[in-house]
């Protein structure tokens, strides 16, 4: 239901990341019906809607390098883009990154198609195949966005709509303001 190579990373970030120094807590995973729940203890080192682009940092450099000897991990920092190009791959919802007050949490969607999905599970899915995009060094446009969700050539005007939803959102920008709407290429907000 969920790509093992997905799992893996998370579940080693989680691992790698977690803050010793908070008590009664220690990395869990959830399995639901729908969807998987990795969360640590710690608050992320970068904000969580920047860890595609964000150099790594670990708070666990030890376990972060024996991790790399054993090859769960390459300790560069390319683990959530992996995450997200696997969630792409398999056409699932985009996963959520996340915190609260002590804990970082990510999740992983089991399959729904395009019209199952909500708004906001769109424009999270259409920010992060921006970002992935961007950190791969290109762009965002609507036939990638097509395929990132499985969408038919004559059904452009969905992703366009979703797209547009997206900027509406803050969430991208266009590169280009001055070329035509089937030239456009989009950007993450921060780039």
């Amino acid at each position: 239901m969920f790509p093992e190579l997905a799992i893996r990373e998370l579940v080693a970030n989680a691992i790698i990341h977690q803050d010793f120094h908070i008590t009664g807590t220690a990395p869990m995973v959830e399995i639901f019906s729908n969807r998987m729940e990795i969360t640590n203890p710690g608050l992320p080192l970068v904000k969580t809607d920047r860890f595609l682009d964000s150099p790594p940092k670990s708070r666990n450099e030890l376990i972060a390098s024996f991790m790399r000897r054993i090859g769960v991990c390459e300790e560069r920092g390319s683990g959530i883009d992996k995450v997200v190009f696997q969630t792409e791959f398999y056409q699932l919802p985009a996963p959520i990154f996340e915190s609260s007050d002590e804990h970082t949490r990510s999740v992983l969607f089991a399959h729904r198609e395009l019209r199952e999905m909500t708004k906001e599970d769109r424009t999270r899915a259409c920010y992060l195949h921006a970002c992935l995009r961007y950190v791969q060094r290109d762009f965002m446009t609507n036939t990638t966005l097509r395929e990132r969700f499985g969408i038919e050539d004559k059904n452009s005007a969905t992703a366009s709509r979703i797209i547009k939803e997206t900027s509406t959102a803050g969430l991208i920008r266009c590169y280009d303001e001055t070329v035509g709407s089937k030239a456009k290429k989009y950007l993450p907000w921060w780039a």
